[in-house]
C-alpha cells in the first residue's frame, strides 16, 4: 500500500491486531518495519511506536486509550519514527504529550488525532537570503516574526548544504509551506524532526554562564550554569510544582519549554492561567509569548507521558539551534518512570528495584544528556537547561529514581518536609542539596564584577550546616549553657534563613531578587553577624543582643524592590545604629 506525504511517495505496510494488554498491542502480519517506527491502530488510526520485535510478532505501545481495540484490526505501519512538528505556533500554545494541539481540541482530543503544526494561521515569512547564495547546514534562510522579540528563525537542515535554488518572497504563508530550496532539498516553515533522537550541533561547551533563577537560595547556595541540569526532588506538600513555575516566571530564559508528566489536571490549568496574565519583564507582553506548554496530565493515557519528557526536548533543541536558551522544566520525571515501569510489566521485563525496569537509569541518563550549552551547526550560540521534578513516593529519597537523578544532573535542590510545615519557601534543604556547577560559575561571577561572589558562598554554607549541629546541641543541654560564640553561630542560622534563604511569592518585592539585591542582602546579615561577635567579644552577654530586635535587617527583603540593593543598605544602617545603642 502506498500513500503520498509531502512531495515525496512513501510506502505504508498493513498488517492486524493480535493481543490487546492495556497499552500493550501485538501484531502480525507486519513486515519491515523497523524499531520505533509509528502504528496506526484499528480504524480510529490511533497512534502507537514499535518497541520490540520477535520473529514475526510485533509489539507496539499505544499512545491513546485501546478501549474499543480488538484482535483482527486493521494496522498501518507509517514507515517513520515518532515525530514533532516543528515551526511558527509553537510559542504561546498549550499540547499533549504528542504535541498535539489542545487549544483546537473543544473538550477533549479525538481519538486517532495526528500530531500536526501548531497553528492555523498564516505567517509573514521574510526572506534572509536571495537566490543563487551559498549556504550550509544551520544558516539561517529567513524568518517568521522578525518585528517580535523572538522571530522564528527558518534554518538550513541538518546535513543540506549548497546553493539556494529556490526562496520564497516576503509575505504571508500557510504553516507547512515550502519557502525555499537548497541544492534539490525542500525547506519547508514547519519541519519534523524523530523526538528520541538529539538534533545535532557543533560543538558542546563547559558550564561558564549562569542561569539566574530570580530565587535566592538557589543563586547564592545552589546555582545551575545554563546547558545544565537540575533536579528538585521532594514529597507531597513540600513545593515542587510552586518552585518550578517561579522558575519559569522569572528565569533569564529566552523560552520556557513547560512539560507536565502526569501532574493534576486542576495544577496545568493554573500554570497556563498564571502565564497568560503575567507580563513579561522583558517585552512587557504577556509572558505566554515566548512559552511552550506539554500538558499530559493524570487523566491522559499513561504511555503519552513517558513520549512528553522527549517531545519536550525536541521542541527546546529546536529553538537552541536557532542561537536561543532555553529552559525545559518536567513535572514530574517520578511519574515518567512510572509509565516505563507499567509498560515493563506488560512486556514480561525483568524487573528491576522497585519493579523499575533494568533500562532506567540509561533512559534517565539519556534524557539529561540532551541538555547543553552548544555552538549550533550555524555557529551561534544556544542552551538548554533541564530542570526536573521528582515525587518520591512517601518522601524516600533513596528510591531508584531520586538516587539515579542525582547521579546525571549537575544540581540537586532537595525539599525539606519541615521546612514546608513551618512556611519556609523556598523549602529547600542546604544539608541535601549540592551544586557541581559552583566552582565553574565563582569564575563567572567574578568576571563579571563580584569577586566575592564564591566567599559569600562558602560562609552562608558553613554557618547554616553549624547553626543546625548547635541547634540540635542547644535541645540537650540548653540554650543558656551554651558559649556566646556559638549562640552567636545560631543566631547568624536564624537571620539567614529568616532575612535571606525565605522568599515570598505572594509579594510584589520579594517573588524576584536581582543578583545584586542576594548580595546585598546575605552582606547585610553577615555584618550584623559579625558586628554581633565584636560585641560578644567586648564582654556584652548574648542574651542581651539575642534579645534585640532584628526586624529592620529581617524585612529588608520584603520593603525593598527586586533591583534595591541601595534600600538593603539603609535597613542595615538602621540596623547598626540600633546595636550601638545597647548598653
Amino acid at each position: 500500500m502506498t500513500g503520498l506525504g509531502k512531495g515525496k511517495l512513501t510506502r505504508f505496510v498493513t498488517g492486524k491486531v493480535s493481543r490487546v494488554s492495556g497499552s500493550l498491542v501485538e501484531l502480525e502480519g507486519l513486515a519491515g518495519v523497523a524499531m520505533n517506527d509509528v502504528v496506526l491502530l484499528g480504524e480510529h488510526r490511533l497512534t502507537g511506536e514499535v518497541v520490540a520485535i520477535a520473529d514475526r510478532r510485533v509489539t507496539v505501545q499505544a499512545y491513546e486509550d485501546t478501549g474499543g481495540l480488538a484482535p483482527g484490526a486493521p494496522v498501518v505501519a507509517r514507515g517513520a519514527p515518532l515525530s514533532a512538528g516543528l515551526g511558527p505556533g509553537l510559542l504561546g500554545s498549550v499540547f499533549d504529550g504528542l504535541l498535539r494541539p489542545l487549544s483546537r481540541a473543544g473538550t477533549w482530543l479525538r481519538p486517532g488525532t495526528a500530531p500536526e503544526a501548531g497553528t492555523d494561521e498564516r505567517c509573514q515569512f521574510r526572506p534572509s537570503v536571495a537566490e543563487g547564495a551559498t549556504v550550509s547546514e544551520g544558516d539561517e534562510l529567513g524568518s517568521v516574526g522578525a518585528e517580535t522579540a523572538l522571530p522564528l528563525r527558518i534554518l538550513v537542515p541538518a546535513g543540506a548544504t549548497g546553493v539556494v535554488r529556490h526562496i520564497a518572497e516576503a509575505g504571508s504563508y500557510a504553516a507547512d509551506a515550502v519557502v525555499a530550496t537548497v541544492e534539490g532539498v525542500d525547506v519547508a516553515l514547519t519541519s519534523r524532526w524523530p523526538v528520541r533522537r538529539p538534533r545535532p550541533y557543533r560543538e558542546r561547551l563547559d558550564a561558564e554562564e549562569g542561569l539566574h533563577t530570580g530565587q535566592r537560595v538557589l543563586d547564592l547556595l545552589y546555582p545551575v550554569a545554563r546547558g545544565s541540569s537540575a533536579a528538585v526532588p521532594g514529597g507531597f506538600g513540600t513545593g515542587k510544582t510552586m518552585l518550578l513555575q517561579q522558575i519559569a516566571k522569572w528565569c533569564d530564559a529566552d523560552v520556557i519549554v513547560y512539560v507536565g508528566c502526569g501532574e493534576r489536571g486542576n495544577e496545568m490549568a493554573d500554570v497556563v492561567d498564571e502565564l497568560s496574565l503575567l507580563e513579561d519583564p522583558r517585552t512587557g507582553d504577556r509572558l505566554s509569548r515566548r512559552t511552550v506548554i506539554i500538558a499530559n496530565t493524570s487523566n491522559m493515557p499513561m504511555m503519552a507521558r513517558e513520549t512528553s519528557i522527549y517531545t519536550g526536548v525536541t521542541v527546546a533543541e529546536y529553538f537552541r539551534d536557532m542561537g536561543y536558551h532555553v529552559v525545559l522544566i518536567a513535572d514530574s520525571t517520578s511519574r515518567w518512570a512510572e509509565a516505563l515501569r507499567e509498560f515493563a510489566s506488560r512486556t514480561g521485563a525483568l524487573p528491576s528495584e522497585e519493579g523499575y525496569p533494568a533500562s532506567l537509569a540509561s533512559a534517565m541518563a539519556a534524557f539529561y544528556e540532551r541538555a547543553g550549552h552548544v555552538v549550533t551547526l550555524g555557529g551561534r550560540r544556544g542552551s538548554v537547561t533541564i530542570i526536573a521534578a521528582v515525587s518520591p513516593p512517601g518522601g524516600d529519597m533513596t528510591e531508584p529514581v531520586t538516587a539515579h537523578t542525582q547521579r546525571f544532573v549537575r544540581s540537586v535542590w532537595m525539599l525539606d518536609r519541615d521546612l514546608a510545615y513551618a512556611r519556609h519557601y523556598p523549602a529547600v534543604a542546604w544539608s541535601g542539596s549540592f551544586s557541581r556547577d559552583a566552582d565553574a560559575l565563582s569564575v563567572w561571577h567574578a568576571q563579571r564584577g563580584d569577586p566575592a561572589w564564591a566567599h559569600r558562598r562558602e560562609r552562608v554554607s558553613s554557618l547554616l550546616s553549624d547553626a543546625d549541629r548547635l541547634g540540635a546541641l542547644a535541645d540537650l543541654v540548653g540554650v543558656a549553657a551554651m558559649p556566646g560564640a556559638e549562640r552567636m553561630v545560631m543566631l547568624a542560622g536564624r537571620l539567614l534563613r529568616e532575612g535571606v534563604l525565605q522568599q515570598s511569592a505572594l509579594s510584589p518585592n520579594d517573588v524576584f531578587c536581582s543578583t545584586a539585591k542576594s548580595a546585598a542582602l546575605v552582606d547585610a546579615v553577615l555584618t550584623v553577624i559579625d558586628r554581633c561577635n565584636a560585641l560578644v567579644d567586648s564582654g556584652m552577654p548574648a542574651s542581651t543582643i539575642e534579645e534585640t530586635d532584628f526586624g529592620s535587617v529581617l524585612r529588608a527583603a520584603q520593603e525593598t524592590g527586586p533591583e534595591d540593593f541601595e534600600g538593603v543598605q539603609k535597613h542595615l544602617e538602621a540596623m547598626l545604629a540600633r546595636l550601638g545603642e545597647l548598653p
